[in-house]
């Protein structure tokens, strides 16, 4: 705050402030998305006025003629983000200030100045990303967990794990290792759903109706889903071996995740907690829910609930279409289904037909 009130010209001064926390790797969109008594719980003595994007949205509005940041990696450590944000700024009539600049000679030294440095903090970036996946990757090979524990497992701090020393950032987190959940039915209901996969190739749709319809054998906290029977019959962890980097959350879309690669996995060198399935069992449940998805992907949702229909004998009507959905008459049935059809809603109305012919 001292650095950047220096550059002041006499005469400005400051008539906002425009801060977000540890976001210097993501895009504006996705900054300041926090609660306010997250800011207020900081005791910055700085006022806060909003979020990067705040400032982007509102600089043309309040007459902003420049915008002031400390240093030329405080917008963002990284360079595409940092001239996207230049440039939306400058539209505005809103030039950016940096701190750390030098002032007076030319716009080209000026310039080359401040790309080298933006340059330097993306490097700095992917240094820093190095250095903390190495870290996570000694994490998981060591055994102790990442995330919340899957279904049949609680995490518990590990006692005999090595103590960490006071951080930069104060204490670290104590480091957790999976051990069986105290319900001993969650062990016993993911092993079933284990065995309905690969011996009798059940669908997601058909076990969640086999869970379902006995609570106090297989117990959940809300309901059984597609997405966590799903989840749980891909998961490597209920093998015993501790697993990281499955998936990459960093995707530029806030609460969505991609799945990496299997050859981008780690895994623990042995087991390190108590196993739920074998990894033989996991891999040929994979093999089977492959087979699954093959033959459920080969065709058009629709044309698949026509198939399955016209082998119960039922026809499909197509009674009322709209943009986004279309009224079906399906045997004696009125089935409002979206347009196009997804694959997994078409195998849900496939085994609900099955089920009722």
């Amino acid at each position: 705050m001292d650095t950047a009130s220096e550059r002041l010209e006499p005469g400005e001064e400051f008539v906002a402030y425009y801060w977000d926390v540890e976001s210097g790797m993501l895009p504006p969109e996705l900054r300041g998305l926090g609660p306010q008594e997250m800011y207020d719980a900081l005791g910055v003595p700085t006022p806060r006025t909003g979020g990067l994007q705040d400032l982007i949205d509102r600089a043309e509005i309040l007459g902003i003629t420049h915008a002031l940041a400390e240093r030329s990696d405080r917008i963002a450590r990284a360079m595409l983000t940092s001239l996207t944000v230049e440039h939306a700024l400058k539209k505005t009539g809103t030039e950016v200030v940096y701190a750390n600049e030098p002032t007076g000679g030319t716009e080209s030294g000026r310039l080359r100045a401040r790309r080298y440095s933006q340059v330097d903090a993306e490097v700095f970036k992917a240094t820093l990303m190095e250095m903390s996946t190495g870290g996570q990757i000694q994490h998981a090979v060591q055994g102790w967990n990442h995330g919340y524990p899957p279904y049949p497992y609680i995490a518990v701090v590990d006692e005999d794990a090595p103590v960490p020393t006071r951080g930069r950032f104060g204490a670290t987190r104590p480091k957790r290792k999976l051990v069986p959940h105290p319900d001993a039915r969650r062990g016993e209901a993911v092993r079933e759903m284990y065995r309905l996969r690969r011996e009798e190739r059940l669908t997601d749709t058909q076990i969640v109706t086999i869970l379902a319809a006995d609570r106090d054998r297989y117990p959940i906290e809300r309901h059984w889903t597609y997405n966590r029977v799903y989840g749980l019959l891909s998961n490597p962890k209920l093998t015993g071996y501790q697993v990281y980097n499955r998936k990459a959350s960093r995707t530029g879309r806030q609460g969505f995740s991609r799945l990496n690669p299997v050859s981008e996995w780690v895994w623990s060198p042995e087991i390190v907690h108590e196993p739920v399935v074998s990894l033989e069992e996991w891999k040929q449940t994979q093999e089977v829910t492959a087979e699954l998805r093959t033959r459920a992907g080969s065709g058009t949702g629709l044309s698949r609930v026509r198939a399955a229909a016209r082998e119960l004998g039922y026809s499909v009507t197509l009674i009322n279409r709209s943009g986004t959905h279309a009224l079906y008459q399906i045997g004696g049935r009125r089935m409002a289904l979206p347009s196009p059809l997804p694959e997994l809603m078409a195998q849900q109305v496939i085994d609900d037909l099955r089920r009722q012919g």
